[in-house]
């Protein structure tokens, strides 16, 4: 059974503030990560990334590394700019109560694989 965003959306309770049209999308793996350079770096695409990051360059590097989409943890929220561009580039962002190792522990148990090692 393919893994998509929206069955993670869904079993994770997230809020979807951009990009809920593209809910279909598979989930290839995933990455957590706070240092974009780090993501750049080690993100394959069609990962979804996990991330505390808010501003509007967390879009150019989902949208650079072709990744999934974008959980945004600890309920934080991206300002109207970021959330602009997302919609722009076609990238989903999705926001969690829950904290990074939380959100990863839940990814683990649904079968997201830590793409790194793929």
């Amino acid at each position: 059974m393919t893994m998509t965003l929206k069955k993670i959306v869904d079993a994770l309770n997230l809020v979807v503030r951009t990009g809920e049209t593209l809910l279909d999308r598979p989930v290839r793996g995933g990455y957590a990560g706070d240092l974009l350079s780090d993501v750049l770096a080690h993100a394959r695409p069609g990962s979804v990334w996990i991330t505390l990051q808010t501003h509007t360059n967390i879009v150019a590097v989902a949208s650079a590394k072709e990744l999934c989409g974008i959980i945004i943890v600890n309920g934080r929220t991206p300002d109207e700019e970021t959330l602009r561009k997302a919609e722009e580039e076609q990238i989903p962002i999705m926001i969690s109560s829950l904290s990074t190792y939380d959100v990863v522990c839940r990814l683990c148990e649904l079968g997201v694989k830590n793409d790194a090692r793929i």
